[in-house]
């Protein structure tokens, strides 16, 4: 019988996520996780094989874990809710989980994995298809309840406005301030209700 794997993925790939938001996807080793887990290395590659692979599948949860809440958001019945919830979405999320969306908003996955494993290619390939689905629904819906359904205005409204909101602070190493939530809100609804 085998031993027991005392450290999980979902622990390893938390330190690996805590050493990447402090110090860059560059200086980031399994030697640098494995010494902030406090584990061997070799825990580390029991369950992942390389860094590469590691880092890749950081990257994928990192970005499913931020997309659950603006796939909720905009399928709330009310359109004008969803957009705002959907925009509003980035700004929750990276205040409440800090060290991911440093990851995800500072660095780009080719930063993280120089060579992206081909175990993990179609995960890679679908990672946004659910996200871009639900965004094309709702500028359907959009334009149904009359609001402008421009697909550069809604990405404006949901993407770019709230990503560019965060940014300052994220690079700071700070959470969002809350004005930013009432900045987002106006600017979604002016762009896409014109209110």
């Amino acid at each position: 019988m085998g031993r027991t794997a005392r450290f999980s993925s979902d622990a390893i790939l938390d330190a690996a996520a805590d050493v990447v938001a402090d110090g860059g996807p560059a200086r980031t080793s399994i030697g640098s996780i494995a010494a902030h887990l406090e584990a061997p290395s070799g825990s580390i590659y029991y369950r992942f094989a390389s860094r590469d692979l590691l880092m890749a599948s950081l990257w994928i949860r990192t970005a499913r874990r931020s997309q659950q809440g603006a796939l909720e958001a905009m399928a709330h019945p009310d359109v004008e809710r969803a957009a705002v919830g959907a925009a509003l979405h980035v700004v929750r999320w990276s205040r409440s989980h800090l060290t991911e969306a440093r990851i995800l908003m500072l660095y780009r996955r080719e930063q993280l994995a120089a060579e992206w494993p081909g175990e993990l290619g179609d995960e890679l390939a679908t990672l946004n298809r659910p996200l871009e689905e639900a965004r094309h629904t709702f500028t359907r819906r959009l334009a149904a309840a009359g609001a402008s359904a421009n697909p550069t205005d809604v990405a404006f409204a949901l993407v770019d406005v709230p990503f560019a909101a965060v940014r300052r602070s994220l690079v700071a190493g700070t959470a969002p301030p809350r004005r930013v939530d009432e900045l987002v809100r106006l600017t979604c609804r002016t762009v896409l209700f014109g209110t």
